[in-house]
């Protein structure tokens, strides 16, 4: 003790003790001439504050997550006389480019967000009917166009333009795999979507652009996105208008956002086929279950013909629509 005592007290420790104080002030002043002004990054026109705005949305940012599926998702398919036996499926897609269109109306502004995937639909199969392990792997490259609408409302008149605006509402996400003439396909299209919530409630949307929901709980005349508690099941019936006799091949893809989750895929079960002039109306039933730490989630919904998941050479067509909840504690 008396020898540590001495040596805190001795010239080698004060000058130790000089140089540490000389480097840390260094480092900080260093630190702080690396770091950027928060305002030169900052945007500098309403456009650009919204759209910074929207980026960085939780509500918006978990999309992304359940539509790129990344990996094959595993469930049973059954036995279907095919030219390919599928037994896993699942695609993968990359954001190649991204548009964002604002109309701005006094205190009000209406953009739209377009977002245009390359993606790869994966298909593990078997040419073997009788197959219980895949011995190919189907590839499918596709175009994709997502687009959602996006209501701001001004709430300042500051010279920095990302205080001036607060993202109010949001759309329902829909889009599809685009046909070689850059449309979406005439002949598969999601037409309406039920979905029974735990509280009895319903959410029922006919078309996903022109469904707003608030993005703050209760705010406004906007409905409010379905708060649902965590590990509850939930109902989801879809309909949807096919050219083809054949049951589809529908999806939906839940569970994970940008911060926590796993994604999980299942199959819906056909309940009815209608014939109507040009194809079919059918209606398909399935549920999927919250996860368990709260935070904003979307169920993504995908309906392919089944000749495309079927066959090994039918070209890539689909409709998709998006549903944004949020998971609640209790």
């Amino acid at each position: 003790m008396e020898i540590l005592k001495s040596f805190l007290s001795s010239k080698v420790y004060r000058r130790l003790f000089g140089v540490l104080v000389v480097f840390v002030a260094l480092l900080i002043v260093g630190c702080q001439d690396s770091v950027t002004n928060p305002q030169d990054s900052e945007p500098t026109n309403d456009q650009e504050a919204m759209q910074k705005i929207a980026d960085e949305d939780s509500s918006l940012q978990s999309f992304d997550q359940d539509y790129n599926e990344e990996d094959l998702m595993s469930f049973g398919m059954g036995k279907i006389q095919a030219n390919i036996y599928p037994l896993r499926v699942g695609h993968r897609v990359r954001l190649v480019s991204r548009t964002f269109t604002v109309d701005v109306q006094g205190d009000t502004a209406y953009g739209k967000l377009t977002k245009n995937y390359e993606g790869v639909l994966l298909i593990e199969a078997s040419y073997d009917s009788g197959a219980t392990t895949p011995d190919t792997v189907i590839q499918k490259p596709f175009n994709a166009v997502v687009t959602r609408n996006l209501i701001f409302v001004k709430i300042g008149n500051t010279d920095r333009p990302l205080r001036n605006w607060k993202l109010a509402a949001i759309s329902l996400p829909e889009g599809g795999a685009l046909t070689a003439g850059g449309t979406l396909s005439p002949n598969i299209n999601i037409e309406k979507v039920t979905i029974f919530l735990p509280d009895g409630n319903q959410v029922v949307i006919e078309s996903p652009n022109n469904y707003y929901m608030a993005r703050y709980h209760g705010w406004l005349h906007w409905r409010d996105i379905p708060r649902i508690p965590r590990n509850e099941s939930v109902r989801v019936v879809v309909e949807v208008f096919s050219a083809y006799e054949d049951s589809d091949f529908v999806t939906i893809t839940f569970g994970k956002n940008a911060f926590v989750g796993q994604r999980h895929k299942r199959k819906f079960e056909l309940v009815s086929s209608t014939l109507v002039p040009g194809g079919y109306d059918k209606v398909y039933e399935q549920t999927f279950q919250t996860y368990t730490f709260p935070g904003f989630y979307h169920a993504v919904i995908n309906a392919f013909p089944k000749q495309v998941i079927f066959d090994d050479s039918t070209p890539v067509e689909n409709s998709m629509w998006g549903i944004p909840y949020y998971v609640k504690l209790l």
